[in-house]
């Protein structure tokens, strides 16, 4: 803007200089144009002058040739020699006769010299563009404008009217005063440095700079190694887990037990975990959601959430990646936003007996992008939907009950792009398979085998090959055992009960890439990882959790290749596998297909399920 404002006033001051020299060329027109009257009111003189004129042109041809004559470009002025440099011929007119003879007696050769010019620079002419704004403004604003143009137009300035224009350009720059900056007082920088804007500037500029810092290039590394040795020790940790970092808040997770584990679908690298209170922190909220970031090098939250009751259970939804939505032990629901500034959040359910009055410990969202709903299950017996966009009541209700029989959920799971079947573990025990939506809604089967109540449940994800393994599903209990089922039995038994635990099973999941592959975490702090296809009796491998309190919940990421486990004290572990490891092989689908089919065929007569003990 300074600077559009300096080239403004320059361009103002070359005008004047322009018209002062327009004023003094019209001057001498005008001088001229009087002498050429008076040269006609006196005719005596003009012969007299005609008379020597002639005479010097004359001259001027014999000693030059009759082409070599130049006429004024000037009117009013008289003819001159070529060798005379512009001089007018006035002078003519006043040598003398007896000079004229001299020149006519001796000729001379025309002289030359070398004239002096003086350059110009002049910046060229600025391309104006208008805006609609500024061509549909009012006549008074303008009619103002031009007003004040007019007083604060300079006078022009006499004494560079013969002076060079890039002269004068220089001479102003250098009387031009240069901007000073001023200086701060600590008290101004305190106060900037507390308001609300720096505050949000600071906070997310930190998080874009430590993101970018995290994607860093090992500029050691050596890409002229030995192959053989590396693909030696690759081979060796086929069937290995990998311990990861560990991810810790001293404030926020350090004594909460966390509850639950959420991959984001958008952003792979990205996870959340939800806490339980902290009895040692009366004055802290009870309720607490932490966003982790995998490639930070540092292990401290993204960002930090907390609600006035405990986060029984937390997710992602791929329809809004930037809300987060929480299950509370009141049994409200509660949504964050990652846009907002508040921790707080930004819509909650109300509590009221239309909704959850019991801990709500399972949420899935379940739907398309045009039509997704939200649905929780609570202690309470209830299913409700929700909408993302209102909490302020559930869009529908269901009373989940088995003859009349209300049902405790701890746990639920949707068979993939299903938005009525879905199955609930209670604390009973027992499996529940029901619809929520047409003409037959409740629950119409159970799945009963476990004597505790059930922990983990989750449905096989993975199709290949053209063959669909979400009829398969597992789950976890107290009663130290994890289970296998099928929704295509007839009978509601289990296909294969896994045994060889030695305390609680907390959690169950199947990987998101392999068929045959599911990871367990159990009360003796061992992270199991399982391959039907290889081996159902013994897991494929087992970690040691490094924690003095046992993990509670785990949950894969989306490519399969991380396992985070959360335990009862704050901390998340993560675990790699290696890629042999979590991506299946064509001869995987073809083996779990022959694998589920002779447990399908087995149990079909009437006995009790095969178990490992």
């Amino acid at each position: 803007m300074d600077r559009k404002v300096e080239l403004e006033k320059k361009r103002k001051r070359l005008d004047e200089i322009r018209r002062s020299r327009e004023l003094k060329k019209q001057e001498k027109e005008a001088e001229q144009a009087i002498k050429a009257k008076a040269s006609q009111r006196d005719p005596g003189a003009t012969d007299e002058s005609a008379k020597e004129r002639k005479d010097v042109h004359d001259l001027v041809e014999s000693l030059l040739g009759p082409t070599t004559a130049v006429r004024s470009t000037s009117p009013g002025l008289p003819l001159g020699g070529a060798g005379e440099e512009g001089r007018p011929s006035s002078a003519a007119d006043q040598s003398t006769t007896g000079e004229t003879d001299k020149l006519s007696k001796k000729a001379q050769p025309p002289r030359l010299s070398v004239a002096i010019l003086a350059t110009t620079n002049i910046q060229p002419k600025e391309t104006v563009v208008y805006a609609k704004e500024t061509q549909t403004l009012e006549s008074s604003f303008l009619d103002d404008e031009s007003d004040r143009e007019e007083e604060t137009k300079p006078t022009p300035r006499p004494d560079i009217e013969d002076e060079p224009l890039g002269v004068v350009l220089d001479n102003d720059k250098k009387h031009e005063p240069a901007p000073s900056v001023p200086e701060l007082s600590d008290e101004a920088k305190m106060e900037i440095m507390k308001s609300d804007t720096f505050l949000q500037f600071f906070d997310k500029t930190t998080r874009i700079v430590e993101r970018a810092l995290s994607y860093g290039v090992d500029v050691t590394e050596d890409y002229g190694g030995d192959s053989n040795e590396d693909a030696e020790s690759a081979v060796g940790n086929l069937s290995k887990l990998q311990a990861g970092p560990c991810f810790l808040d001293e404030k926020w997770s350090r004594h909460r037990s966390v509850t639950s584990i959420s991959w984001s679908q958008n952003v792979k690298e990205v996870f959340l975990s939800s806490h339980n209170m902290n009895e040692e922190a009366r004055f802290d909220p009870d309720g607490v959601v932490l966003l982790w970031n995998l490639k930070y090098k540092s292990t401290a939250p993204e960002f930090v959430f907390h609600c006035q009751s405990a986060v029984m259970s937390a997710t992602f939804t791929s329809f809004h990646p930037k809300l987060v939505i929480g299950g509370t032990y009141s049994g409200q629901i509660v949504l964050w936003d990652l846009r907002s500034n508040k921790r707080t959040p930004v819509q909650r359910s109300p509590l009221s007996a239309n909704a959850h009055t019991h801990p709500v410990y399972s949420l899935s969202v379940v739907g398309t992008q045009n039509a997704h709903n939200l649905i929780s299950v609570s202690t309470d017996g209830k299913m409700c939907s929700w909408s993302v966009d209102m909490l302020s009541q559930p869009q529908d209700k269901l009373e989940l009950q088995y003859q009349t029989k209300p049902i405790a959920c701890l746990c639920m799971d949707f068979l993939p792009g299903d938005i009525r079947e879905f199955l609930v573990g209670s604390e009973e025990g027992v499996v529940f398979q029901g619809t929520r939506l047409g003409s037959k809604t409740g629950v119409h089967k159970q799945y009963e085998g476990h004597c505790a109540p059930v922990t983990g449940l989750h449905i096989n994800p993975v199709s290949g090959r053209g063959t669909s393994y979400n009829n398969l599903f597992l789950t976890s209990s107290f009663d130290w055992t994890v289970k296998l089922w099928s929704q295509k039995m007839k009978m509601s038994k289990a296909l294969y009960s896994f045994e060889v635990f030695s305390d609680y099973v907390y959690d169950v999941k199947w990987s998101p890439q392999h068929p045959g592959l599911f990871a367990t975490v159990d009360g003796m702090n061992k992270l199991s990882l399982w391959n039907l296809i290889s081996d159902t009796e013994t897991p494929m491998c087992s970690e040691i959790v490094d924690s003095h309190l046992a993990p509670n919940c785990l949950h894969w990421s989306g490519d399969g290749h991380h396992i985070a486990v959360g335990d009862a004290d704050g901390k998340i572990h993560m675990y790699n596998l290696s890629e042999n490891a979590a991506n299946p092989s064509h001869q995987d689908f073809d083996a779990m297909n022959y694998l589920v089919r002779e447990m399908e065929e087995r149990d079909e007569q009437p006995d009790e399920p095969s178990s490992v003990v």
